[in-house]
């Protein structure tokens, strides 16, 4: 369970803020620190993950550095890209997020399952 202190900022550490939603910044900076984890629990059996996990954090990242005072929380981008009608676009920032989500949303069934005691990775995944 060591390979958890290689992370940096923590999803739980993110301060919400009241209207405007998650911070974009700071999101994205945990999702960096998920990387090197996925490269510790497996290099081979997680490279698509990683692969896709990196993808979408970048397409994220390349919104948000357009203009990060506009886009400073998740949800801005997103509204931002409802109404320009580009959300369901392919590529898109919405769209990167969407899988973002999924990807961590599988990782944390995959280590509930390991920390629960499942020793076959194959059978946790």
């Amino acid at each position: 369970q060591s390979f958890l202190l290689v992370l940096g900022t923590r999803f739980s550490d993110i301060e919400l803020r009241e209207e405007e939603g998650i911070p974009t910044e700071e999101f994205l900076e945990s999702c960096y620190a998920i990387v090197p984890v996925l490269d510790k629990l497996g290099p081979t059996v997680f490279a698509p993950v990683k692969m896709d996990f990196v993808g979408n954090i970048k397409k994220i990242n390349q919104k948000f550095i357009t203009n990060k005072e506009e886009f400073d929380t998740l949800q801005k981008i997103v509204l931002h890209e409802v109404n320009a009608g580009v959300a369901q676009v392919r590529n898109s920032a919405t769209e990167a997020l969407l899988w973002l989500k999924r990807g961590l949303k599988f990782l944390k069934g995959f280590l509930t399952e390991v920390k629960n005691g499942e020793k076959n990775i194959q059978t946790a995944l």
